[in-house]
């Protein structure tokens, strides 16, 4: 294990200083455009004044003979567009592939510049996490890059749900986990092809009442696995991130368990389909009533000490720090969206 001053030094001679604290960004959705697809590049100077981060994706759902040419393609959507405070992230492809060494060695030196963060698929421990963290040193030194890339870490096989809170403390270059439900469902053996949200046969039943129906209530299958990657991010100071939703046709469904992913601590998820893209926000966002009882709160409580009484509640030390999540939140949203910042009253 390293010392605490051996861990904020580059990995490489002339690689940027690691971060100490990770940038303060709005990260409601993370939309995956498929960019060896001329068209979906085309549509990125308009998405990044709809979305919080657009991420050229290079992995999964894009084909064994397009990898060379979706590759080629993030580079030319990240030359040719400007990002202001718009995220710009790429998902590798997977450590053991025969495309990852060659994704990171031109993509780094082309656009490292502009890069915020390289998603990491299938990571299943710290090891993982060092080998990156340790080529990405190389190569921003060789780049002459000024500032690091970050890593985020996709939860997607049994063995990264094992160890997720050392791949949570692997590196500072950690900014946060997504949960990759599809792969784990399958690392796991789980009996679903479905991609994220709940199924019908996870289910409690009603106790038995004589003869009536019994009701059954359906179950979220991510629950615990979300619960652990929060509680694994939170405390290593990094953000968790629900994933993708793979249901278009169904917006609720999406909306449920995004929302589900929101009160329990993550920050934001993936969208796949445009349409996902003001759920996600609507979702992410507080609600207006929620943060104006939170500032009621931070009001009459300036220091956060002591205790009030607020529309007839009790609110004390531990309830200011909840309004303080809320509120700080609502600035961020603010600061991007004037609609919403209208609503907040701030």
């Amino acid at each position: 294990m390293k010392t605490p001053r051996a861990f904020y030094q580059p990995l490489a001679i002339g690689a940027p200083t690691p971060c100490r604290d990770l940038p303060v960004r709005l990260e409601r959705m993370i939309h995956f455009v498929p960019p060896h697809i001329e068209k979906m590049r085309a549509k990125v100077a308009d998405l990044v004044n709809q979305v919080d981060v657009v991420l050229g994706n290079l992995e999964d759902a894009i084909p064994a003979d397009q990898k060379v040419a979706a590759r080629q393609g993030f580079i030319r959507m990240a030359r040719d567009n400007e990002f202001g405070d718009t995220g710009l992230w790429t998902r590798i492809n997977c450590l053991n592939s025969p495309w990852v060494l060659d994704d990171l060695m031109e993509i780094v030196p082309a656009v490292g510049h502009k890069l915020d963060v390289v998603m990491l698929p299938k990571v299943e421990g710290p090891w993982d996490i060092h080998y990156l963290d340790q080529l990405l040193a190389q190569l921003e030194a060789k780049a002459s890059l000024t500032r690091p890339i970050l890593i985020h870490a996709i939860l997607e096989t049994a063995e990264g749900v094992k160890n997720v809170e050392k791949i949570a403390t692997a590196s500072p270059r950690m900014h946060g986990m997504s949960l990759g439900p599809a792969d784990l469902a399958a690392s796991r053996g789980m009996k679903t092809t479905r991609v994220g949200g709940g199924h019908p046969d996870y289910a409690v039943l009603a106790d038995a009442d004589g003869d009536a129906s019994r009701t059954a209530y359906q179950q979220d299958l991510w629950h615990y696995t979300v619960a652990k990657m929060v509680d694994a991010c939170l405390s290593a100071g990094i953000k968790p991130f629900y994933g993708p939703f793979g249901d278009f046709s169904d917006p609720a469904a999406c909306e449920a368990q995004f929302r589900n992913a929101f009160l329990m601590g993550c920050l934001g998820a993936w969208s796949l389909h445009p349409t996902q893209i003001d759920i996600a926000k609507r979702v992410f966002s507080p609600e207006p009533s929620e943060v104006r009882f939170a500032a009621k709160i931070v009001d009459a409580m300036p220091d956060g000490t002591g205790a009030v009484m607020i529309d007839g509640k009790m609110q004390d030390d531990a309830t200011w720090k909840q309004a303080k999540v809320i509120l700080d939140l609502a600035r961020l949203v603010a600061a991007k969206d004037p609609q919403m910042a209208g609503l907040y009253g701030l």
